[in-house]
């Protein structure tokens, strides 16, 4: 049996050791969430949100130790465990109690009484059944909760994979999760590495929802095609920052720093490139320069960044600077590590060419270009593959969400960075090679169930006139019907052109329709 040791990114400290689990405890797992789920899916929505009701509390009374573990298994600083990690939960477990049942209620659907008459048309929502939920390293406590969270809500049972780097977080969570009224085995948690991820896709779940990189991403909708099981995907993102000559740009730089080296840019809806108009460029430039050296790094809660989660990210935050460096951009310092921190660097004199530009350096690297025209500002934001997050800076409103309407992304927001992801009734996702699929908010709930729908019908007569026998004379009557439900001119003009096939209806092969339809029909007779 392989075992996986986390160690943290601040000091080295070892964290804890974790034994893998093999394939058949994952099938094992995977059948006894599956089981619990029954259960789970039985109780109402209310009955549902009632046994979460603790969980705010339960997260509150233990507030300083899970944000300490977030910190030392992620390299964050403490107030942005706080406010990017628990928030976001806390946030969503009071939003979902208060619109799961509006949500999930099973509603009525509008039906023509010529196309159905005496029929009732209903769409109601069903729970997938086992939800995997695979999350990444850098938000392992928001990204693995919420979807946890809201599939527990829909009604499904969960089996968690968290990321072989967050595992002391998940365990966090999974003890939080025991001290709930939940139906034993409903959530489970696997331990593993990418293997992991693996078996449990081969398990079989209902729906899988991955939180990582493009190329992981790929992989998990391939495997998960095979079956196929439905996936949602919360992807990568290369979001643009746009800011106008008539923005408060001291406002602006501010969120720019923030935006760009939260969590050392290991931020999924980081700001990771910066179009500034021509005529404030230079402003905004020099004002940023002045705020870099500010930026104190460490662990405690007066830094504002932390460290650098692992090894790969180091290389990547390497070679995207040398590689812009050497097509002949200036930077606002040397490239510096000390261990596992890194100071955050401004490029400039940046191109689209360059390798901070068009990929993802999920690292503190912030390149700012020019841009002359509102056009241009949107067709250099849009070249990318990514469509994630963005922002548009302006005093006129209108004007800046003309641009953002104009931008190929799943989300923006006006005057603000980031935070736009924390709201708890607002979709969360991306587009293109960002993925697909929603989370938070009513399309969040609802995008982890699925729609069955259906019709009652209350005709008490032995046929219906579509049913058989057919002839050419039907042909002919049906036609007719069609002409009058779709066709041109008014309702009065169809009924009329087509009375006499509508007349047969009545006495064909015995078939009566309904008083309601002999009355309409002797209403067209008066008309004539």
């Amino acid at each position: 049996m392989s075992e996986l040791q986390v160690r943290s990114p601040h000091d080295g400290e070892l964290l804890g050791s974790y034994r893998c689990d093999e394939a058949i405890e994952i099938n094992t797992k995977l059948a006894q969430a599956k089981a619990a789920g029954v259960k789970w899916a039985a109780l109402t929505t209310q009955e549902r949100c009632q046994r979460l009701a603790r969980l705010p509390d339960l997260i509150l009374q233990d507030l300083d130790d899970i944000a300490d573990i977030i910190v030392r298994t992620t390299g964050k600083v403490p107030v942005e465990a706080l406010l990017g990690e628990l928030f976001p939960v806390l946030a969503q477990t009071r939003y979902y109690p208060s619109h799961a049942d509006s949500i999930l209620r099973r509603r009525r659907v509008a039906t023509s009484p010529y196309s159905y008459p005496d029929a009732t048309a209903i769409i109601e929502r069903k729970p997938f059944g086992v939800v995997a939920v695979i999350s990444p390293w850098n938000y392992p406590f928001q990204l693995s909760m919420i979807p946890v969270l809201t599939a527990l809500f829909a009604g499904n049972a969960v089996v968690l994979k968290a990321s072989e780097w967050s595992l002391p977080v998940a365990a966090k969570i999974m003890a939080v999760l025991a001290k709930l009224d939940l139906p034993e085995g409903l959530v489970q948690w696997v331990v593993g590495a990418g293997e992991a991820g693996e078996q449990l896709i081969k398990a079989s779940p209902d729906l899988v929802f991955f939180t990582g990189n493009l190329d992981t991403g790929r992989k998990i909708m391939a495997q998960a095609a095979r079956h196929p099981i439905p996936v949602i995907l919360e992807l990568g993102g290369n979001d643009a920052m746009i800011v106008c000559a008539d923005a408060d740009l001291e406002r602006a730089a501010n969120a720019a720093v923030y935006g760009a080296f939260c969590h050392g840019g290991q931020v999924c809806a980081a700001v990771k490139r910066l179009y500034v108009e021509t005529t404030c460029y230079p402003v905004l430039l020099q004002s940023l320069l002045a705020k870099i050296p500010q930026l104190r790094l460490g662990k405690t809660s007066d830094c504002e960044l932390g460290a650098i989660n692992h090894r790969h990210q180091h290389d990547l935050v390497k070679a995207h600077y040398e590689d812009a460096i050497a097509q002949g951009a200036k930077a606002s310092g040397p490239l510096e590590f000390q261990d596992n921190y890194v100071y955050p660097i401004v490029l400039w004199d940046v191109t689209a060419e360059m390798r901070v530009v068009k990929e993802e350096t999920f690292g503190p690297l912030l390149p700012i270009m020019a841009f002359n025209s509102d056009d241009a500002a949107v067709s250099q934001a849009n070249q990318t593959a990514y469509g994630l997050n963005a922002s548009v800076w302006s005093r006129d409103l209108a004007r800046a969400e003309g641009i953002a309407k104009r931008l190929h992304t799943g989300n923006w927001t006006i005057n603000d960075v980031i935070k736009n992801i924390g709201h708890p009734a607002l979709p969360f996702g991306g587009v293109r090679h960002s993925g697909f699929g929603r989370y938070h908010g009513a399309e969040g709930l609802l995008s982890l169930t699925y729609p069955v729908s259906g019709m009652i019908s209350r005709n008490p007569l032995p046929h219906e006139p579509n049913w058989f026998p057919y002839s050419a004379t039907r042909y002919n009557e049906f036609k007719a019907y069609l002409d009058f439900l779709f066709g041109h001119g008014s309702f009065l003009a169809r009924a009329a052109r087509n009375r006499t096939s509508l007349m047969a209806f009545k006495d064909y092969s015995g078939l009566h329709l309904r008083q309601h339809w002999h009355n309409f029909l002797a209403f067209i007779s008066k008309s004539r």
